[in-house]
């Protein structure tokens, strides 16, 4: 399964009403952290009420919790826009 199915599944816990997940590994090749997977940096785009009461901090330790720390130790970098 791609990474890219991964993340989504993973967030789907969040009960997202938007929700991007951007591979931009590509805007980094030979950039430190490339490991030539095409999957080694990441941007999520998410809104979700779940996470309407959180502080921010709280908003990305939740979306890393979904995604878990298999998931998360794949990743190189993940940004994370929270809507």
């Amino acid at each position: 399964m791609a990474l890219e199915t991964e993340i989504r599944n993973a967030l789907g816990a969040l009960s997202p009403e938007h929700l991007d997940v951007i591979n931009e590994s590509a805007l980094h090749s030979g950039h430190s952290g490339d490991d030539g997977s095409g999957e080694s940096h990441w941007r999520v785009v998410i809104k979700a009420g779940s996470l309407d009461d959180m502080s921010r901090i709280a908003r990305h330790r939740a979306v890393h919790s979904a995604l878990g720390k298999d998931i998360i130790g794949r990743i190189h970098a993940l940004a994370i826009d929270i809507q």
